[in-house]
This record gives C-alpha cells, structure tokens and sequence, in this order.
C-alpha cells in the first residue's frame, strides 16, 4: 500500500491472496480532494475466486466510488460497479442429484453446470463513528449501513436490491477489562421473488473465525438434500465479547456468538439462531 502514489496524498494498493477457500488479485486507487475538500473518489479492479463446499465462483469487475467525509465520525459514498460473475459446481456436486436440482432452482444452467452474467450496480454506504481507536477500540461505538440496487438502474443479467447493517459497541468495565459487542444483519430481495437474479458470488454464508466461531467457514447457511451449504438472501449474527489485557501485548478473550443464515427474502427469524 502506496499512501503517496504520484503525489499529493493519493493512494494505491494492491491486495493479493492464494488459498483453498479464496484467491485472487485486487488493486485499489484513491484520489483525495476530488473538486472539494471533503470529497475523494476511489477506484477497485479485481479478479477473485471464492470456493465453497457446493461451486466455484469468479468474480471480475470494477467499482468506483465517490465519498464525502462530513466529519472524522460521519461519512457517505456512492458507488458504480460493474462485474462478470461466473460460477460452477464442483466436480463431486455433479454426482449428487438432490444437490444438482437445488442449484438448478437457484439459476445454474444445467447444461454447463454453470451460472454467468453481468453484474451492474449502483450502492449507497453510511458510516459513523464515535469509537476511541480504529485499530483497538475501548469506548463508543461504529454504525455502518450498505444498500445496493443491481439490474434496475444499472443493465445487467442480475436484478435485486440488497442491504445490510454492521453495528458495533464498547464498554470499558476496567481499566483492562472491556465489553465488545456486535450485530450483524443482511437482506437480498430478488426481482419477481426468483432466485435466479441473484448471483452465487452474493449470497449469504456464516461461520469460521470472523463470524460464528466454532462453525468452519460457510457452514451457516441453508442446505441441500444431502446437507451441503448453498448459500441464503437473509442473514443475521451477534457477538459478545469480554476482552482482557493481561501483560503488554498478550490478551484473553472469552466470546459468544450466534446467528444463522435463511434461504428467503428478509426472512431473519431471531428465535432460530
């Protein structure tokens, strides 16, 4: 990551990553001071790759994305993206028959064994802070909303709209001792109640370190016939967190989570976590 690429306090980066559940290539740019001193506009290209237990999917496309920081708390962007999305079963799916039908149902083209289409998006991001530290957070607390409408605005193969919410909260108990505390919550509604506007690539799954600890990664998530995670459109996890400092750097943390992941549009049951 460049903080000064080419000068005047714009930045570049470029994020890389290689392993069995996720791979591929990112590149980032951002121009500060876009016409105002409030506003900057960024950029993202990427190629990705996401494996889960049931398909593949490819994801390649780029966003642009306009932000105007009111405050060092407040801040607004809007976005433009567009995106190839491609995904396929993997080979043992194919002989799974019950599992096969239900990525049917969900749009994949049971003559390639594979779901493809453009992606084009308009999006809407919220934030505001009150917390005391990015990085290690001991008092206030981070609100962060995402909407995204695809396929109505912007062509496209897919048309949905989507949002989601991430907030979080810290309570210091001691002077070591504080409370951390979050909830998460996602809703992708499709165009005519089908499932097939709804790309793979943006479906909901829980589980594994940064969600429902306990869980391995996209575990939460409704299954097939044979018990395979396919992926929902409504989402909803919480966290509760007790974190010590013990002595310099080394800490304990004991936690809580819980969650789920539902296969209909903002269909978040909260009695069955």
């Amino acid at each position: 990551h460049h903080v000064n690429f080419l000068g005047g306090a714009r930045s570049a980066g470029v994020h890389g990553r290689w392993s069995s559940l996720d791979r591929g290539l990112r590149l980032t740019f951002n121009q500060p001071y876009f016409f105002a001193p409030h506003l900057s506009l960024g950029g993202e290209g990427q190629r990705w790759y996401t494996f889960t237990p049931a398909y593949k999917s490819v994801v390649t496309g780029a966003r642009a994305t306009l932000t105007h920081r009111e405050s060092i708390r407040f801040s607004w962007a809007v976005s433009l993206s567009s995106e190839r999305n491609s995904s396929s079963i993997n080979e043992n799916v194919l002989n799974d028959p019950t599992l096969y039908a239900d990525l049917i149902a969900l749009g994949l083209d049971p003559t390639t064994g594979k779901q493809e289409g453009t992606l084009g998006a308009l999006g809407f991001d919220m934030q505001r802070s009150t917390a005391d530290n990015v990085l290690n957070a001991r008092r206030g607390y981070q609100l962060a909303f995402h909407g995204e409408e695809a396929g109505r605005l912007m062509p496209g193969t897919f048309n949905y709209y989507a949002m989601s919410v991430d907030a979080r909260h810290y309570l210091p108990v001691s002077e070591k001792l504080v409370l951390a505390n979050r909830v998460q919550l996602g809703a992708i509604n499709a165009a005519g109640d089908d499932p097939k506007q709804v790309p793979f690539s943006k479906k909901y799954f829980l589980g594994g370190a940064s969600s429902i600890r306990g869980w391995g990664r996209y575990e939460v998530s409704p299954l097939s016939g044979s018990g395979l995670p396919l992926g929902g459109n409504s989402m909803f996890a919480f966290s509760t967190e007790a974190r010590l400092s013990l002595a310099g750097s080394l800490g304990a943390v004991a936690f809580l989570d819980a969650g789920n992941v539902w296969p209909g549009d903002f269909q978040i049951k909260l009695r069955n976590l």
